[in-house]
């Protein structure tokens, strides 16, 4: 079998990769779950799928929705359950190929992930002329350094104040002292 040539060119010690193909989803449902988790969380994108797959999410469909139902909040959407499945195992294979590089699985970024169509053979029985629908769905994930919440970062700005504000008090008591000194001297 070839090695697979994917359509992002990303090498680095801190990526991992993981492709399924020929799967047998629909390329246009695939292409609609892979808009909605490209540049998310990992574990996030896991947690989305699975409220799909429960019918408690939808995803929205930005280019194929014509006559799809409008839902809650994002307009024309669907519940891809099928694909949703496929696209999950794909994440937790990348997953473990990530934590087999040794990467921290809390910090992974999806930062390429695209679905392609693949072969569309002829399916078996009575309707002979009916094709069957594959896709190639790609994945890569980044190690991302840990971001800082809003709360770290207002904790941070009142130290540096804090920190600030003390110095400046040494110094104003330093210039007392040198001012005492001076008028000691005299």
């Amino acid at each position: 079998m070839s090695k697979h040539k994917y359509s992002s060119k990303t090498e680095n010690e801190h990526t991992a990769k993981a492709v399924g193909k020929d799967v047998a989803i629909s390329f246009k449902h695939a292409a609609m779950v892979c808009n909605q988790l490209r540049n998310k969380n990992l574990l996030k994108s896991k947690e989305l799928l699975k409220r799909v797959i429960e019918k408690k999410q939808a995803i929205p469909y930005t280019r194929f929705n014509f006559d799809r139902g409008h839902k809650k909040k994002i307009g024309p959407g669907r519940y891809p359950i099928k694909t949703s499945k496929e696209i999950l195992r794909i994440l937790e294979n990348v997953e473990s190929n990530a934590q087999f590089k040794g990467l921290n699985t809390s910090l992974l970024k999806i930062i390429h992930i695209n679905a392609h169509k693949a072969s569309t053979p002829k399916r078996y029985g009575r309707k002979g002329g009916v094709n069957s629908k594959r896709s190639h769905v790609e994945v890569i994930v980044e190690e991302t350094p840990e971001t800082k919440t809003k709360e770290e970062i207002s904790e941070n700005k009142s130290k540096e104040k804090e920190k600030k504000s003390s110095e400046q008090k040494k110094t104003e008591q330093k210039e007392k002292q040198v001012e005492n000194q001076k008028v000691e001297s005299k």
